[in-house]
């Protein structure tokens, strides 16, 4: 009879110890949804030309970026990147690395035009003048430093080409003043070029 007894104090005994860890649990642990229960990569001390620090991950996944750049209408660029193991992150997030999340930076010549908190992104002509132009989208962290693998920054990059006003075209043949060549891609040994400005 005395097992009987001891039996309700026993169930008691493991019913808190089972709240206690589920409180344990919900607490700063948790880190809510999209948190990472692990350090967000390595801080380097190499920098980019913006001076953030490059924020080295495992390229086993790594984040990704390709980038497609094709003309458009009004003589715009319509800007379209493919992530692979990243997130855009949403306005007023907390400036903190998460793994796999963040915004993307664009650059034209190796000068920051937006950051970009989704895949699209409509380029104004000003902003590609006539000739060639390199097109770079970087991935970062919320805390503003740059993803890297080996030592690299995860990015992707695309060529285009700006012409001039051509002389007016024959009855019935279109116009264009945007073309996009594609000879150069360079994503850090993701991706290849195509010739229609692609990355793939």
């Amino acid at each position: 009879m005395s097992w009987t007894r001891g039996l309700p104090a026993v169930l008691a005994v493991c019913v808190l110890s089972l709240a206690g860890s589920a409180g344990c649990g919900s607490g700063a642990d948790d880190g809510g949804p999209g948190a990472s229960a692990s350090p967000a990569g390595r801080l380097l001390d190499d920098t980019d030309e913006l001076g953030h620090r490059y924020r080295e991950v495992d390229g086993k996944g790594a984040p990704e970026v390709k980038i497609e750049v094709q003309p458009d209408a009004g003589d715009t660029w319509d800007v379209r990147l493919t992530v692979r193991g990243f997130r855009f992150s949403p306005a007023g997030a907390g400036a903190e690395a998460v793994a796999g999340r963040g915004l993307a930076y664009l650059f034209v010549d190796g000068r920051l035009v937006t950051r970009l908190r989704g895949p699209a992104h409509r380029l104004a002509a000003r902003l590609v003048p006539r000739g060639t132009h390199h097109v770079t989208a970087r991935l970062y962290a919320d805390d503003g430093t740059a993803w890297a693998v080996d030592g690299r920054p995860v990015e992707s990059t695309a060529d285009i080409t700006a012409s001039g006003a051509r002389p007016a075209p024959a009855a019935g043949a279109g116009t264009g003043t945007l073309s996009a060549s594609g000879t150069d891609l360079r994503t850090g040994g993701r991706g290849s070029p195509d010739r229609s400005g692609k990355a793939s």
